[in-house]
């Protein structure tokens, strides 16, 4: 494996610290805005504005790099994210915190999709497979790593913002001392709801859903905990604890949904997501152990959705259009992100900070609702053969050019530019 990994080892550091720096860049941002005194509608609308950054640098980047290289390309996303996390120290104020986080987005989405880029370029038929899954596993680690130094001081002085600076500025040397060959211009990804509606509705559906409960648990997940009274170092074993969840319970499901119509799993993942949100409704729990382990338990539940969704859409699609509708449903998924921290920061304002987790129920009990209604319109695959289930980054990190590296991807043909 280290023979395969060495010339693509730069990419991935580089990979590496820019995910400690979003990682501790995402979760400073709503505990500091908590604490001064942003309003809970307010702090939604920062994770919108990422959503929105990310899906506009998904598209326009692109054509970016066509125009100046992925080297150059890649130095100025770095840099931006570097000047934007200083400008929130500036700048404590909501409104200019939406729209500097909608910077962010649009910058990370553009060097993720660089580096992932390159990472296709230098991959083979032989190794894709062994990149992609060393490639997730870097990012996890990294990002989880940027939250939890959260837990090492006070994030009410400047201190993680010039250290969530530098890592990003640090993120650029190693795209810039490679001597990697550059690869091909990056393709842009067109949304057709059409094609991704004819070849599987749970998918589309399932993916905005799945879209607005991530993204809105993402936003104000550390919301919560901060109105519970958790501490910072809670927190951040709060957020971290649901990632790791769902890091564990994503293979074991993607099996179990290779044996049976993928759209029972989702039932069943749905309804366990329900039964410990409302849990957490009802019961409120505020000691650290228990929020910690009820999270966990929904991260598990939650975040393998869009992994689900994207295979059983895979079960139906030709094999030259998985690109195509892969990238699609990430940005439906994209779309519900933009949407769901508004919607769960207005329920939190409601009935309180398990407001996000009534939110949560019912998105999902609505998208049981709508799989049982296909259930009795079209047949599953069981009978068929298909491709076994493939782990998928979390939808925060995933781009485009996500899909065009893994695995799944290598017998298709590019994405329509």
């Amino acid at each position: 494996m280290a023979s395969q990994l060495v010339p693509v080892a730069a990419l991935l550091i580089g990979s590496a610290l820019l995910l400690i720096a979003g990682g501790l860049h995402g979760l400073l941002l709503p505990i500091r805005g908590a604490m001064e005194g942003f309003t809970t509608a307010e702090l939604g609308l920062i994770g919108t504005g990422w959503a929105v950054g990310f899906v506009a640098g998904c598209l326009v980047v692109p054509r970016i790099v066509r125009r100046v290289g992925h080297v150059r390309a890649y130095g100025v996303m770095a840099s931006i994210a570097s000047v934007v996390i200083l400008l929130n120290l500036l700048y404590i104020s909501p409104y200019a915190w939406i729209t500097l986080r909608a910077f962010s987005g649009f910058c990370f989405a553009g060097a993720a999709m660089i580096v992932e880029s390159w990472l296709n370029e230098r991959a083979t038929k032989e190794n894709r497979g062994t990149i992609f899954s060393v490639y997730q596993m870097v990012n996890f680690a990294a990002s989880t790593a940027g939250q939890l130094l959260i837990t090492t001081g006070t994030t009410n002085n400047y201190h993680f913002f010039v250290l969530g600076a530098i890592f990003y500025s640090l993120a650029i040397l190693p795209s810039a001392l490679s001597t990697a060959q550059t690869p091909r211009p990056l393709k842009t990804t067109k949304l057709d709801l059409r094609i991704l509606f004819v070849n599987s509705p749970v998918a589309a559906v399932g993916c905005f859903t799945v879209g607005m409960v991530n993204g809105a648990f993402g936003t104000l997940g550390a919301v919560y905990g901060q109105q519970i009274g958790l501490p910072t170092s809670a927190i951040a074993l709060l957020m971290s604890g649901a990632v790791l969840g769902g890091a564990l319970t994503q293979v074991p499901l993607g099996r179990l949904s290779d044996r049976i119509d993928r759209r029972y799993v989702l039932i069943g993942v749905s309804i366990a997501a329900i039964l410990i949100s409302g849990t957490i409704t009802v019961l409120k729990p505020t000691e650290a152990w228990m929020v910690i382990a009820l999270v966990a338990g929904f991260g598990g539940m939650v975040y393998p959705m869009y992994g689900l969704a994207v295979a059983h859409a895979n079960d139906y699609a030709a094999p030259d259009d998985f690109v195509k509708i892969a990238s699609g449903l990430l940005l439906m998924s994209g779309i519900g992100t933009m949407i769901g921290p508004i919607i769960a920061a207005l329920a939190m304002e409601w009935v309180g900070p398990q407001g996000l987790f009534t939110f949560a129920s019912v998105m999902h009990a609505m998208l049981i609702v709508y799989i049982f209604y296909r259930l009795r319109r079209r047949p599953g695959v069981s009978d068929v053969p298909r491709d076994a289930f493939q782990p998928v980054p979390p939808l925060r990190e995933a781009t485009p050019q996500t899909i065009a590296l893994d695995p799944r991807a290598s017998d298709s043909k590019p994405a329509a530019a």
